[in-house]
């Protein structure tokens, strides 16, 4: 089972204008970095509902609890979110992946050296030179960074204002809201879920 969540929230006051929920038993195996074939299609689904009923709230930009191009592959959820629905999407990690020589003890390291500076994120430069994306301390006293990579149709530096914008705490608030009211939907439907 798992409950997928759509959550659209106004980027001036970070309210809640838009929710919707669904619940589906997965047909496809876990199978590490190939989440999003099992979560995409929930998520779409969600999307085209809300298309479809022509929702003023539609959203025009897409945060996914999951990595974009910062992703074994160089292809995560973010991306394959932002490709079928066609918006812009940045992918936000709670877990660093280990591409190009990327290291999380690495990471730390190098967010400890620039504490006192005013930027709170340093880039992921990997082996190769290519830059996955960055590791952002979202808030004052912060410890866990996030990892914001691009989805689709989005620039880094533009991600990052974005993810400023809608943090008031570690995590971006329509990832946190998803979240929060993901766990509040399943545990005030458990009954009629489980059975």
């Amino acid at each position: 089972m798992a409950c997928g969540t759509l959550v659209v929230l106004d980027i001036h006051t970070l309210q809640v204008v838009y929710e919707d929920y669904s619940v589906v038993t997965l047909s496809v195996p876990y199978v590490p970095g190939f989440l999003a074939f099992r979560e995409a299609p929930v998520l779409l689904e969600l999307l085209e509902k809300m298309k479809a009923g022509a929702n003023l709230f539609y959203p025009q930009l897409l945060m996914v609890d999951g990595n974009g191009i910062l992703h074994p592959r160089g292809f995560g959820l973010a991306c394959h979110l932002g490709i079928l629905a066609n918006l812009p999407t940045i992918g936000i990690g709670k877990n660093l992946h280990h591409v190009d020589g990327l290291t999380l003890s690495g990471v730390r390291q190098l967010l400890k050296a620039k504490e006192d500076c005013a930027e709170d994120f340093i880039n992921l430069t990997g082996r190769s030179g290519r830059i996955w994306g960055v590791a952002m301390r979202s808030t004052d006293g912060c410890v866990k960074p996030i990892f914001i990579s691009i989805g689709h149709r989005i620039s880094l530096d533009t991600a990052i204002k974005i993810v400023k914008l809608t943090c008031k705490y570690r995590v971006p608030e329509p990832i946190r809201q998803a979240d929060i009211r993901s766990r509040e939907y399943l545990r005030k439907h458990q009954a009629m879920i489980f059975k």
